[in-house]
């Protein structure tokens, strides 16, 4: 079995030389001056990788940080793969779209038009690949950059905004085995008998994690680095926007088991969760889950065991992305390509007796942001301002001296890659619609405020309570920072209610959504 010490040579120091940010880009820039893109989406990975837990190995996550400049106080437009995914490569909020919850099952894109098109107000949108290939660029891709899953087919990825992808357009992930047992059989196979509690985790599921007897070779996410890097190579007649989509650290956790090694489940820790943490909250999503967790938690340390499966994808993940930054290293384009990597949302490991992701407390919508840029501009900063990922889609505009199309409704991180510590006046909102969990979230530096649709609040001070086990929404002494978190989401004109409306018609898409405890 190939093992994965070869990764660990990649902690040499990333070096980028190029053009500096602090320039305004020409409007229209040859071949030769245009920086590349390389564009990184990596699923449904944590923040923990920011620092927030460092006995996780991600040496070329560590390079790139020190390459380049982390926004360390990023979050999503929403806690779901498809929403998030669509307002990151349309720069469009979700609750302007109106499309703030995942999509599955559908072998065309149906976010312009039809039944998941929400507001109409993508109809017409210029995806940002399209938006490249409009102004002179190659643009291809490769793995997830839409909404796609392996075992799923379809993508909501659109072939006609790309001149190359692969596998395919329509179906961004290649083929990868799974196993013929999933944990229910592998913890039996350990421990001498069966978990409670049913089918959770076995063949058919998502929810569990599972060493394979595979190469790195074998796995979907090494076949979608090795086709970028021969585009890398190749020689380029105009400047390159490559996207490239890692699956893994996505759920099932199955990568080979090496990287399972590196973690003993004797050292594993659980995050920190405090009893009674939902009683001054709005519920949660996954309490299934969690139920399940514990019910196998003393006999099969299950939570160790998900836990670990994650960590040992995270590496795995870091691994490819090691690959792919040695290739452009090696590649003529070396010199002259900024560098963006974003996950889509955060993931719950029993915060708040939570799983997966699916919610709009901070666990969820903290993701990580990088961006790198070739002549190493403040390369190591961090920026504690806050930032969204539909930031990105008007920061590669300005960058490479494109304009900005109008329906952008982030704002261009420009000055913050120009001077880290350039305050930003507005905080990241979040949207989301899925049971318990439906409303709004709005993080400033210092706090993260949560107005569901049926007017319950949740605020937390991020400096003091960084697990948010204390909601001080109805403490008068905190009314000002409320109020003002409320006027930012507002002026979004994120409906407050959930009903979202047909731009042309005006006539309601959803039905109002009143959860209940």
């Amino acid at each position: 079995m190939r093992r994965i010490v070869p990764f660990l040579a990649l902690l040499i120091p990333l070096s980028l030389p190029v053009a500096s940010v602090g320039k305004a880009a020409p409007s229209a820039q040859s071949p030769a001056q245009a920086p590349n893109i390389l564009f990184i989406a990596i699923d449904d990975m944590n923040d923990w990788v920011m620092g927030g837990r460092p006995e996780i190995r991600t040496p070329n996550i560590d390079r790139l940080r020190a390459a380049g400049v982390s926004f360390v106080n990023a979050h999503c437009a929403s806690p779901s793969c498809h929403p998030s995914r669509l307002s990151v490569m349309t720069g469009v909020r979700p609750s302007t779209s109106g499309i703030d919850r995942n999509v599955y099952g559908r072998t065309a894109p149906s976010w312009r038009k039809g039944p998941d098109s929400g507001t109409g107000a993508l109809e017409n949108a210029i995806v940002l690949s399209q938006h490249f290939r409009d102004h002179g660029y190659r643009a291809i891709g490769a793995g997830k950059i839409f909404h796609g899953l392996q075992w799923v087919d379809g993508s909501e990825n659109e072939p006609t905004d790309w001149d190359d992808y692969f596998p395919s357009a329509s179906d961004q992930i290649p083929f990868q085995p799974r196993p013929d047992d999933l944990i229910d059989d592998h913890v039996a196979g350990i421990i001498g008998e069966r978990p409670i509690g049913g089918d959770t985790g076995r063949r058919g599921q998502v929810f569990g994690a599972h060493p394979l007897a595979l190469p790195d070779e074998r796995m979907s996410d090494y076949q979608v680095v090795d086709w970028a890097l021969r585009q890398l190579q190749a020689p380029q007649e105009k400047p390159l926007f490559l996207a490239v989509g890692l699956f893994r650290p996505h759920m099932p956790w199955e990568v080979p088991q090496a990287y399972f090694d590196l973690y003993p489940l004797a050292d594993i820790h659980r995050p920190k969760v405090l009893s009674g943490d939902l009683s001054d909250t709005h519920g949660h999503n996954r309490v299934s889950w969690h139920q399940w967790v514990l019910a196998n938690e003393e006999k099969f340390q299950m939570w160790e065991r998900l836990i670990q499966g994650y960590q040992a994808s995270i590496t795995f993940a870091d691994a490819q992305l090691g690959r792919l930054l040695d290739g452009l290293k090696k590649s003529p384009l070396s010199k002259n390509t900024i560098i963006v990597l974003w996950s889509d949302h955060g993931m719950h490991f029993g915060e708040k007796e939570n799983w997966e992701k699916f919610t709009l407390w901070n666990r969820s919508t903290h993701v990580p942001l990088i961006i790198a840029l070739p002549d190493g501009t403040n390369r190591g900063a961090s920026v504690n301002s806050p930032a969204s990922l539909i930031d990105i889609y008007p920061t590669l505009c300005e960058l490479a001296g494109l304009p900005i199309p109008a329906q952008c409704e982030g704002t261009s991180l420009k000055p913050q890659l120009s001077n880290p510590t350039a305050v930003r006046s507005e905080p990241a909102v979040t949207t989301q619609t899925m049971g318990l969990q439906s409303g709004h979230s709005v993080t400033s530096e210092r706090w993260h405020y949560i107005r569901y649709f049926d007017e319950f609040e949740e605020l937390y001070d991020l400096e003091n309570d960084p697990n948010e086990f204390t909601n001080v929404a109805a403490d008068p002494r905190f009314a000002d920072i409320r109020h003002g978190l409320f006027d930012a989401l507002r002026r979004t004109g994120a409906p407050l209610d959930g009903v979202y409306r047909r731009i042309d018609t005006g006539a309601p898409v959803k039905p109002p959504r009143s959860p209940s405890k």
